[in-house]
C-alpha cells in the first residue's frame, strides 16, 4: 500500500512543481525535509506514529517546515498529506518524487549508504563508474549509517551493491559456522 500511495502522492506533487516550475526548488525542500528525519528521532516518531492526531502533525509541521525555510508548495504538500493521515509515507513519497525527476531529466537515481560521510571526490568517482557501467548521468541520495562499519551499499532501481564491512563479516559467519 505504502508504495502506490507514495507513488500517486509523489506524481501529483511532481505535476504540481512542474507546473509552477519549481522542480529544483521543491527536492531541495524535499531534500531538507529527509535531512530533518534523518537527524530527529522525535521528527520521526511524530511522522510514523499514528498515535498523533490529524491536527497535531500538521501544527508540528508547519513550525519545523517554517523554521527549516522550507518553501510553500513542499510546506503544504507535507500538511495535506499529514491531514490525509499518510504521513507515516513521506519518506516513499520523497523517495518517489526523486525518482521521478531523475527520469525527467534523463538521469538515473541511486541510493548510497555508507559508514562514514563520503568525500567530494569519492562521490564524483561514484557517479563515474555509475555512470560508465549504465551510461547516464547519475543523481545520488547519500545516506551514512554506522552500523555499515565500513563500504557501501549502492541501489540503483531493483539492483543492490553491498560491499559493507557488516555484510562480509555476516557472510564470514555464516561460512565459519558451516565448517564446525
Amino acid at each position: 500500500m505504502t508504495s502506490g500511495v507514495a507513488g500517486r502522492y509523489a506524481a501529483a506533487l511532481f505535476d504540481l512543481a512542474r507546473e509552477q516550475g519549481e522542480l529544483d526548488t521543491v527536492d531541495t525542500d524535499l531534500g531538507k525535509f529527509q535531512g530533518l528525519l534523518d537527524q530527529s528521532a522525535d521528527l520521526k516518531r511524530l511522522v510514523n506514529s499514528p498515535a498523533f492526531a490529524a491536527e497535531d502533525q500538521d501544527r508540528a509541521l508547519k513550525a519545523v517546515m517554517d523554521w527549516a525555510s522550507v518553501g510553500a508548495t513542499t510546506s503544504n504538500f507535507l500538511r495535506v498529506v499529514a491531514r490525509n493521515r499518510r504521513l507515516f509515507a513521506a519518506e516513499d513519497m520523497i523517495k518517489s518524487f526523486k525518482q521521478q525527476l531523475a527520469l525527467h531529466r534523463g538521469e538515473l537515481a541511486a541510493e548510497v549508504q555508507s559508514a562514514l560521510p563520503l568525500s567530494d571526490e569519492q562521490l564524483t568517482a561514484l557517479k563515474n563508474q555509475l555512470k560508465s557501467s549504465y551510461g547516464k548521468d547519475v543523481r545520488l541520495t547519500v545516506k551514512v549509517d554506522p552500523s555499515l562499519l565500513g563500504g557501501l551499499v549502492v541501489k540503483v532501481g531493483s539492483r543492490m551493491f553491498d560491499s559493507s564491512l557488516r555484510t562480509k563479516l555476516a557472510n564470514l559467519k555464516v561460512v565459519l559456522k558451516g565448517t564446525g
